[in-house]
């Protein structure tokens, strides 16, 4: 079946570069769908989707965007609408990806359009600023696919036409490519870290399978727990074993490593089921080749690698990081449980290795336990995260849930946190 991209960019300016990609597309068996995402001026040959359906679609005009008088407010009125439309297009099954074409303004608009769109879906955002700083994480979708756009910023040239013509081809051959889940299969998503690190993964995937589910594993080190979150929330998965949930310290002590305000807290707001373990919770990971910083004087580091570096935080911020523990999981409206391991929490953190930390442990798990509600089950055992005993527990919580590999479980309890909201 022959796959259709659709091609985002501002056709009044950007129009023989989008062509170009048009014509590659084509060229190698593809077919396409245009949107045109200008404000002042019209294009020469016009677009599948005009701007005027743009603008319409983020319920607006044309003339209101000139209106405004300012070309940030004008475009993200564009970018409402072009993600609107993006996604009806995409649920619609008219367009099989997407390739979106811009400097600083285009690039804006290019990352609502991508997060607009499910994980799975073909993204490639040509751009003059790819990889920059000035992009936000957050706002960066979690399968998104860039190449810098060198040598473009007006009019076609051999040096841009490698990079465009090299974006034409990457998604339309990802397009024919992906292979989507099967809706049928039930799935978990679960949290961990390397092998070195944590291990519990090893047991339980194999043991999951066997109970006729998909397990798909997660590394939490920003990215990965944006996707777990954005997963969780588009009901993707029957139960989620959140077994290693460091990114939540990372987003409260300010690294650019978090996961978002959101980490933990999708899997309780939508009623998904979930095991909670706060493996690596002890640990605020840093960018490794960025001087580390002033925040962290004093405290001790673990070299990881030449990317990433750990930051060891003491007894009172794993009470800081308890409570935000509980307070992500308070109003929580599906079967919770919170299993606490107090022989460690990552194999850095096991009797004898250099960062265990006994009293610790015990100062995050008195910290919690009392904030946690009624409706959250406890389960503490004197086991290391990475020993069997762990792994025990939560395939007898998983299996008290899931009674023969049953992907319905009893109906969820409410949260008997006054303070959650409605």
């Amino acid at each position: 079946m022959k796959k259709t991209i659709l091609i985002v960019g501002t056709y009044d300016t950007k129009s023989d570069e989008l062509r170009f990609i048009e014509q590659i597309i084509v060229g190698q068996g593809g077919a396409t769908l245009t949107m045109d995402v200008s404000v002042l001026h019209n294009a020469d040959l016009p677009a599948d989707v005009s701007k005027h359906a743009v603008a319409a679609a983020a319920n607006s005009s044309i003339e209101a965007a000139i209106g405004l008088n300012d070309e940030n407010g004008a475009m993200q009125i564009m970018s409402r609408g072009a993600s609107v439309l993006a996604a009806q297009l995409y649920q619609n099954a008219q367009v099989d990806g997407v390739i979106i074409l811009g400097g600083t303004m285009g690039t804006d608009l290019a990352l609502d359009v991508c997060l607009a769109l499910p994980l799975g879906v073909p993204k490639y955002i040509v751009s003059t600023v790819s990889f920059s700083p000035m992009l936000p994480p957050d706002r960066i979708a979690s399968d998104v696919q860039m190449i810098l756009w060198a040598g473009g910023l007006y009019g076609l040239n051999s040096i841009c036409k490698a990079s465009l013509s090299q974006a034409a081809g990457a998604v339309l051959g990802a397009a024919r490519s992906t292979q989507h889940p099967d809706p049928n299969k039930p799935m978990i998503g679960m949290t961990s870290f390397g092998k070195a690190t944590t291990r519990f993964m090893v047991t339980l995937k194999p043991a999951l399978e066997e109970r006729g589910f998909e397990v798909a594993v997660f590394h939490a080190t920003g990215m990965g727990g944006r996707a777990f979150e954005n997963l969780i929330a588009q009901g993707r998965f029957s139960c989620v074993l959140d077994l290693a949930t460091q990114e939540v310290g990372n987003h409260i002590f300010g690294s650019d490593l978090s996961a978002g305000a959101e980490r933990l807290t999708s899997a309780g707001r939508t009623g998904t089921p979930q095991i909670v373990a706060p493996g690596c919770h002890d640990l605020v990971d840093v960018i490794g080749w960025k001087k580390i910083d002033n925040q962290w004087d004093g405290y001790e580091t673990h070299a990881h690698n030449r990317l990433l570096t750990s930051v060891v935080i003491t007894n009172e911020d794993r009470k800081k990081v308890a409570k935000s523990h509980a307070d992500r999981l308070a109003c929580s409206i599906g079967k919770t449980a919170f299993i606490m391991p107090l022989g460690g929490c990552h194999e850095w953190d096991r009797a004898g290795a250099p960062l265990h930390n006994p009293n610790g442990i015990v100062a995050f798990a008195k910290a919690i336990k009392p904030l946690l509600g009624d409706h959250i089950e406890w389960a503490e055992l004197d086991a290391h995260i990475n020993d069997p005993e762990f792994c025990d527990i939560v395939l007898t919580i998983f299996d008290r849930w899931f009674p023969n590999g049953s992907a319905s479980v009893r109906q969820p309890q409410s949260p008997t946190n006054q303070n959650c909201p409605a």
